[in-house]
């Protein structure tokens, strides 16, 4: 931050001279900020977007603040709530976390019966609030509101479509050209406009749409993205995973099915199957990286999956060590799996702050070095003199695992063998998870070989995808492995329509409004 000091002090002192007013160099330090941001992230897939949405409770708003906090770990950059009461929709978002962003005069202010929330973190479009969900529209259908996890792989498409005949847009997501699709349709009944606009779209979504009195929860027919549903007493409730259950007593009742669509109203519940059915692609991240241990997701529970994988990888890697040691947090039930069936011991070799910033924001690479070291620290006491077994879940461009190698190194570890329990990350993901270009992606350009190399470890497994499916006991076909293989399930057009910033007006990207 001290960078971002210096820089606005200097800007503002060569204002006088320049004739550059406070607004552009507000833009100017929003781009650099965002570039840095970019340039210098920790090296991990980013998390995508987390929904929640209750119907029929009173306390409507604050349950869904709840569920919301549990889905924080799914996006972190802005978040919002949207009530109705049957006659006004009301909505509040904020930039930040969920506790930053409400008070209780903003929950209270949420009136009504049924609500929809949603955790951002940006696949599409900036990182600012007129990007924050769910989005609220007015049309002859009466209010739409939308709560989208994934991504449209046909919106550049759309959108331009929709532009050309007029339509004017609010934000730069892709969750948007649902909306006009459906303010457009020419159609009078809001469920057969919805499903209109669903069939005219492409890609991954877990949907929560809303009206005066109804839900509606879709998810997209390949399965991409999980959506679960609840029963609170007499409310049902829908969330992203079954941790948001947890917190609020809820019942896990069953996984939303790939192009299901449960519509949720003062006459009960409904099931619909609007669209052509498909070969399930389900995103194996989920189970690798993305979900949280103690959530059902696709049927399954998170931890249990993880722990699968990680036995398979001690089967297919072995390795003679004496601890096996996590990177925190995600690669924990992996390592733990690891060590049970390699039967070597489980150690906390390291830990992780979870009281720090971002550390990728610094402009120079002495004091980015020094991020990682406040956000990650060694225990020397059960490293040091020892063979160790370094589990993470996966390795995007590298740089961060490094510096981790080195910490381990400088705390005394003899013998330092990586092990990843997932295949190489060689492809990026266009179904809603923010990985790096295939530039950036170590595996794309390197052997296994070459990135032990530059790891400097003493040995270097991934798991393979065979190994992988096996483990999680499915058949090839199951589960998306577009970013392992190169097998993308949706066809897309051409890559440069898939700019996370497309639509972004990059003269006023630095305005929140």
């Amino acid at each position: 931050m001290l960078f971002h000091v210096l820089f606005l002090k200097a800007s503002f002192t060569k204002d006088c001279t320049t004739g550059l007013n406070r607004k552009n160099l507000t833009r100017l330090f929003f781009r650099i900020y965002m570039k840095t941001e970019y340039e210098y992230s920790d090296c991990k897939p980013r998390e995508e977007c987390g929904i929640f949405g209750i119907y029929n409770h009173p306390k409507a708003a604050n349950l869904t603040y709840l569920g919301l906090y549990n889905l924080q770990h799914r996006g972190q950059e802005s978040s919002g709530i949207a009530s109705s009461d049957g006659e006004h929709i009301y909505r509040y978002a904020g930039m930040g976390k969920v506790v930053d962003v409400f008070t209780e005069e903003h929950i209270n202010n949420l009136k009504g019966n049924i609500a929809i929330g949603h955790n951002r973190y940006s696949t599409t479009g900036s990182s600012f609030l007129r990007n924050a969900q769910p989005l609220r529209a007015h049309s002859v259908l009466g209010p739409i509101v939308l709560a989208h996890n994934g991504n449209l792989v046909n919106y550049a498409m759309l959108r331009r479509a929709l532009e050309k005949e007029g339509a004017i847009f609010q934000t730069s997501i892709d969750s948007e050209v649902i909306v006009h699709l459906m303010a457009r349709s020419g159609l009078t009944n809001f469920l057969d406009a919805l499903i209109y606009s669903l069939k005219a779209i492409k890609g991954a979504y877990s949907l929560l749409v809303m009206n005066y009195n109804t839900i509606y929860a879709i998810r997209d027919p390949f399965g991409f993205r999980p959506l679960v549903l609840g029963k609170l007493g007499n409310s049902f409730v829908i969330a992203s995973e079954t941790c948001a259950f947890d917190i609020i007593d809820a019942e896990y009742v069953r996984e939303i099915e790939p192009g299901e669509m449960i519509e949720i109203s003062p006459n009960g519940i409904k099931s619909y199957f609007p669209f052509a059915s498909v070969k399930n692609s389900l995103c194996v991240f989920e189970y690798i990286y993305f979900s949280r241990p103690d959530s059902i997701i696709f049927g399954q529970s998170v931890h249990e999956m993880r722990l699968r994988m990680g036995a398979m990888l001690a089967k297919q890697s072995p390795v003679e060590a004496d601890i096996v040691v996590p990177i925190p947090d995600s690669s924990v039930c992996a390592a733990l799996g690891y060590a049970r069936e390699s039967g070597i011991p489980y150690e906390m070799g390291m830990i992780r702050s979870h009281y720090i910033g971002r550390t990728f924001i610094e402009p120079e690479q002495r004091i980015r070095d020094f991020g990682a070291k406040i956000k990650f620290n060694v225990v020397r006491s059960a490293v040091e003199g020892k063979r160790i077994v370094v589990v993470d879940d996966s390795i995007m461009r590298g740089t961060t695992m490094r510096k981790i190698i080195k910490m381990f190194r400088k705390g005394g570890a003899k013998e330092i063998h990586v092990r990843i329990s997932a295949p190489p990350t060689r492809f990026p993901c266009f179904y809603g998870i923010d990985i790096p270009t295939r530039s950036e992606l170590i595996a794309s350009s390197h052997t296994i070989e070459e990135i032990q190399k530059y790891l400097r470890v003493d040995s270097l497994a991934y798991m393979t995808v065979e190994s992988m499916l096996k483990a999680l006991d499915v058949h090839h076909g199951k589960f998306c492995t577009a970013c392992f293989d190169g097998n993308y399930p949706i066809e897309f057009q051409e890559a440069d329509d898939y700019q996370k910033c497309l639509f972004d007006d990059t003269v006023a990207c630095g305005d929140y409004y």
